[in-house]
């Protein structure tokens, strides 16, 4: 079965938690705090596998989940970090938020996307030792692993888009013409996939075509198979509109070539703008009565588009159509990448009544959701991000609380695997 559309859950793992424990050994006296850090949990990382070719491993299984990384130990010990999860998809899916529809990555390149960050692992009570606090006997927790419902949808990387009405011939001259071997019968909707073939012209000379499925009127609406795979020719450069010349099935060849080019332009108006040559097929079985080729010849010319003979079955022309391809892909732009769209929402500030707040002594841990996401939003590199942390914590009255509280200028405030001293 071919599935080029599906919708996943993917969920990066939590940080492990630091660990409290103080070193004890025989003849050493007061060995202090030792508690190792929490391991990171593990990344979601996507990755380009050209073995696949449909997302069919996607349609039982909707749920992916890393591994999330182990606590800290004692002696020191950090937790071991959580393992990537590598998924590996077919080379031209374009990632989507589920949400917005927004592209958030095209798979089209060689290098692994990252789509969800692990959590960062806690800090063991090692970090909190200090002059006056020599026995900290608090750790801080992991911080939880990003989440993302998305879609992903493949579109052939494709040069060359073969449209046209059922049983026109597109399979069999892409049988003709490269290494492809689709199924070809004498019915409508043999073609119940795209099928891609490579298509090789002279030395170092080459280009990649796909068979679409037959577009039938109203296949922009969903009729037919032609909706569910329309998507497949957004990235061609050219497309190659196969007409029966005929009369085989009683359809009359110009009317044949306006439908299909409604639906390409109600489908998407900038397709039907596409680089588009014209081949008349089947010359071989046209009636010595029939006026189908001149007629269709004659407007097509007219509307500006280039027409050529063939006949897929014997060969019949084809060799002059590949040349004539690809000249005009030697003077069109590369297949089309998607640039992402997607911009993650930041953490707006919430309400410090929704943190929870613990004291030891001189230092005050801050804690919860809203807290794990906005430090997820920060880069302490920046100035400017830095800047918007500021902003937020005191947008949220954070700082109003502690006072409250009876924080005293000096103590320390530590948020997860952050800790600062308390200015007024």
């Amino acid at each position: 079965m071919f599935v080029d559309k599906v919708r996943i859950t993917v969920r990066a793992g939590n940080g492990g938690h630091g660990a409290v424990a103080f070193h004890r050994e025989k003849y050493v006296a007061s060995g202090g705090p030792d508690g190792g850090d929490g391991g990171h949990g593990g990344n979601i990382v996507l990755r380009v596998d050209d073995n696949l070719s449909t997302l069919m491993d996607f349609r039982y299984k909707r749920k992916y989940t890393a591994p999330n990384g182990q606590d800290g130990q004692g002696a020191r010990c950090t937790g071991k970090r959580g393992e990537d999860l590598i998924i590996r998809v077919p080379r031209g899916t374009v990632v989507r938020d589920a949400q917005t529809n927004e592209v958030i990555k095209d798979m089209s390149d060689s290098q692994d996307y990252i789509l969800c960050k692990g959590g960062r692992g806690g800090w063991g009570n090692k970090h909190f030792a200090t002059p006056t606090r020599q026995v900290p006997r608090f750790a801080k927790s992991g911080l939880p692993g990003e989440e993302h419902e998305v879609i992903l949808e493949l579109k052939l990387l494709a040069d060359v888009g073969l449209v046209g009405f059922p049983n026109v011939g597109k399979s069999t001259l892409l049988s003709v013409t490269s290494n492809a071997r689709p199924k070809i019968a004498n019915y409508h909707f043999t073609t119940l996939y795209p099928n891609l073939g490579v298509i090789y012209v002279e030395e170092g000379v080459s280009f990649v075509m796909a068979d679409i499925p037959g577009i039938i009127e109203g296949a922009a609406e969903g009729a037919g198979l032609g909706h569910d795979f329309l998507r497949h020719i957004d990235r061609c450069r050219l497309i190659v509109h196969v007409v029966d010349v005929s009369g085989s099935e009683d359809r009359d060849p110009v009317e044949d070539f306006q439908r299909i080019n409604r639906e390409l332009k109600q489908y998407s108006p900038e397709l039907a703008e596409r680089p588009m040559i014209v081949a008349g097929n089947k010359i071989d079985l046209i009636p010595e009565d029939c006026d189908n080729l001149r007629r269709l010849r004659e407007y097509v010319t007219e509307q500006g588009y280039e027409f050529y003979e063939i006949s897929a079955a014997t060969h019949a022309g084809t060799q002059n159509l590949i040349k004539v391809i690809a000249g005009k892909l030697a003077q069109l732009p590369p297949v089309v990448v998607y640039e992402p769209e997607y911009v993650k929402p930041l953490a707006q500030a919430g309400s410090a009544e929704d943190l929870k707040i613990d004291q030891f002594g001189d230092v005050w841990s801050v804690s919860g959701k809203w807290m794990e996401q906005l430090l997820g939003d920060i880069n302490f590199e920046d100035y400017e991000s830095r800047m918007y942390f500021d902003r937020q914590l005191r947008k949220s009255g954070l700082f109003d609380r502690l006072e409250e509280l009876g924080i005293q200028e000096g103590d320390t405030v530590s948020i997860y695997d952050l800790e600062f001293t308390y200015e007024k």
